[in-house]
């Protein structure tokens, strides 16, 4: 059964691997090789596919918005849901669990649905087309599960340290500051990755709230890249700007895949 379960595993690796692998390969190869011998090595590397997907196709600024974007939506959905989640997990007051739920419910309502009445509430707000306007959309997309995951888990944490810190002196404020927060540091870092990832690769609240192409983020400017760069047979540029998309998510996942996995599993743990 465990041989079994290894060749499954290692066949699912390659489905993943092979495509990324074939992407990066074929950004470092000209458009005739490309065309020519897709599924070939290149001959020399192109590392000017990089740069010219940067400038020319704009990919450095669509890298930049996505930055501010998610980087801002991100911090804001992480501080006001963990604070929710722990006056959810540590405090009984009417109507605790009717918020819980409800913010439980948030994560079942899909977004495609909400897009036409979001943008005219958006727009009546002037947030269309501006990267604040984004970042709180972003933060109320992402706000449902980040509550939802975090509340058990602040719910499981010992409460002995923070009955001592309330002793010393410390008030409620100071003690979700100075004592939960840290405790809850896996659980916290498994939630901030999985929203950046999600977060990173969302393409339709952009493409309805963000009509303007000079403040497009990444995948908004990769969709409208596959259309104009295949239009001039320029393949590389393509490939690279798709590998340049990938790198944030890659490097993400490399350096925090122990820590995501600590996060999913200590509150079952403890």
């Amino acid at each position: 059964m465990r041989r079994i379960l290894h060749v499954v595993l290692a066949l699912w690796a390659l489905l993943v691997t092979l495509p990324l692998l074939w992407a990066v390969l074929s950004a470092l190869k000209t458009d005739r090789e490309i065309i020519d011998s897709p599924f070939g090595l290149p001959l020399g590397l192109h590392w000017e596919n990089f740069a010219r997907a940067w400038s020319q196709a704009n990919i450095g600024r669509y890298f930049l918005n996505s930055a501010v974007v998610v980087g801002g939506a991100l911090a804001l959905t992480m501080a006001l849901g963990a604070m929710a989640a722990y006056v959810l997990a540590r405090y009984r007051f009417p109507g605790n669990r009717l918020v819980y739920y409800l913010f439980a419910a948030g994560m079942t309502f899909p977004v495609f649905l909400a897009l036409v009445p979001l943008f005219f509430v958006a727009d009546n707000l002037g947030l269309v087309g501006t990267r604040h306007g984004l970042i709180l959309i972003y933060t109320a997309y992402a706000l449902p599960f980040t509550v939802f995951f975090l509340t058990p888990f602040f719910a499981e944490l010992p409460g002995e340290y923070a009955e001592a810190a309330r002793i010393d002196g410390c008030s409620d404020l100071m003690v979700f500051l100075r004592v939960m927060l840290p405790m809850a540091k896996p659980g916290l870092v498994g939630v901030a990755i999985f929203n950046f990832l999600g977060l990173w690769n969302q393409y339709l609240l952009p493409l309805v709230l963000m009509p303007d192409e000079k403040d497009y983020v990444l995948s908004q400017g990769l969709a409208m890249l596959t259309v104009t760069q295949g239009y001039q047979n320029d393949w590389s540029a393509l490939f690279a700007g798709l590998t340049i998309a990938m790198i944030p998510v890659l490097a993400v996942y490399l350096l925090f895949q122990r820590t995501v996995t600590a996060g999913l599993t200590a509150g079952s743990l403890k």
